[in-house]
């Protein structure tokens, strides 16, 4: 493929993933408050009420992606990147603004629902960077996705803040018109990255949650990755859920401190995955940057478990950034061993693997918090629930180890069996 889509291609996804990750932080301070105003038929209602309706929004959103990815992933297989992108966009465009004027909590919860569809389109942004960049560049290129998602966290909560003091209403504006203005601006640049020779059929068997991840056997390697990257991510969310209870209980501190600390994270993401990825990946090679950075990360989860003082959760973050060098050498090895024109269904079902656990790993980890704090234990643990992370974040580490193994050796990439031809759709294509 000639290197002239590159130039528009590359920044459109960096600021498709970072303003889709930035409408989703933007919302974060106000849509509790909004949820709470819409309750007992408008009238209102208490923190309390609101803080479980809002836990089921969550959810909604995460069962969306979850059934959606694997969908819009393999429809771009057949269909190409940029038709997808461009109704994904303009779908979570308007919906950021039917958020705004909802009426009542149904419909709020069926705009959370179709931005849940829209929101997938991150699997299409994944696998047009694999489309575009060359393999021994792609860990850089995945790394800079990884940094659009931290500056997004950095920049979006705060933002949102200051504009929902002026109207609750106002950041799902902005953030619609950012979202609008980015699909103005696919429209009018953004190249095809597929060429249609390597299209593949729609295939239900490929877009479905399970049929996909079945599909991934064919491939041992992506398989056994897979499985890790659900291990890692349910021991993540894990810790997304446990923060802030987490550092009130046993530090006292108050949003703006939480605050100040997710920003310092959101930060070390952007620095390693935008920058020091691109540099560590090819000096370690693929492999031994997934088990050094997820090596890492069981160690921080450890950490900030028996960390007993404040400040020492920066120190700890400081450290831990470094294992962000792990999810790009992972998406790497996985995009350039499946064949190009599986490339969507296959990151549609690591996404999908991913909300999976974003439903399962949080509730796991606030129950193991509530039980570690309730006085039913000799002694109280408020970092057990780091510590199950720990433990996740080991067993995806062992996995991946044996994964890279049975490969025959680090890096080495499996085939499919049979190997499919890129111009001819696999067996489960209907």
């Amino acid at each position: 493929m000639s290197s002239s889509p590159r130039q528009p291609g590359l920044p459109f996804i960096f600021f498709t993933v970072l303003l889709d990750v930035l409408g989703f932080g933007i919302l974060i301070p106000v849509a509790p408050l909004l949820v709470q105003g819409l309750l007992n038929g408008g009238a209102g209602g208490t923190e309390q009420e609101a803080a479980g309706v809002y836990g089921w929004l969550i959810a909604m959103y995460a069962a969306m992606q979850f059934v959606f990815s694997p969908i819009l992933g393999a429809l771009s297989d057949r269909f190409g990147r940029r038709p997808v992108l461009l109704v994904s966009l303009f779908g979570s465009g308007l919906d950021y603004f039917a958020m705004a004027l909802a009426p009542t909590l149904w419909v709020l919860f069926l705009t959370r629902a179709i931005n849940g569809i829209s929101g997938a389109s991150i699997t299409v942004c994944t696998a047009y960077v694999a489309d575009i960049t060359p393999h021994e560049k792609r860990a850089g290129a995945f790394g800079m996705i990884g940094a659009a998602f931290g500056l997004g966290f950095v920049i979006g909560p705060a933002v949102g803040g200051v504009l929902g003091k002026i109207d609750i209403h106002l950041p799902f504006y902005v953030a619609g018109g950012l979202t609008l203005l980015n699909w103005l601006y696919g429209l009018l640049i953004l190249p095809e990255s597929l060429p249609k020779e390597r299209r593949a059929p729609f295939s239900l068997a490929r877009a479905n949650p399970v049929g996909s991840y079945a599909n991934l056997t064919r491939y041992p390697l992506v398989a056994g990755l897979a499985s890790a990257w659900f291990l890692l991510n349910m021991a993540q969310f894990g810790l997304h859920a446990t923060w802030v209870l987490y550092t009130a209980h046993r530090y006292n501190w108050n949003p703006a401190q939480v605050g100040l600390s997710l920003t310092v994270v959101g930060l070390g993401a952007a620095v390693v995955q935008g920058g020091l990825a691109r540099r560590l990946i090819p000096r370690l090679g693929e492999p031994r940057s997934m088990l050094i950075g997820i090596g890492i990360g069981v160690c921080a989860y450890i950490a900030y478990g028996l960390a007993t003082e404040g400040w020492m959760i920066y120190a700890i973050v400081a450290v831990a950034s470094l294992g962000g060098i792990a999810q790009p050498a992972m998406q790497a090895t996985v995009s350039r061993t499946v064949s190009p024109t599986e490339q969507g269904a296959v990151q549609g079902s690591l996404t999908s693997l991913a909300n999976l656990a974003q439903i399962a790993g949080p509730v796991i980890a606030t129950t193991v918090f509530a039980w570690s704090i309730s006085g039913r234990l000799p002694v109280s643990v408020p970092g057990m629930s780091f510590f199950v992370s720990a433990a996740l974040a080991a067993g995806g580490l062992g996995v991946t180890a044996m994964a890279l193994r049975r490969a025959g050796g680090p890096g080495a990439p499996s085939s499919p069996s049979p190997p499919p031809s890129p111009t001819r759709p696999p067996a489960t294509s209907a």
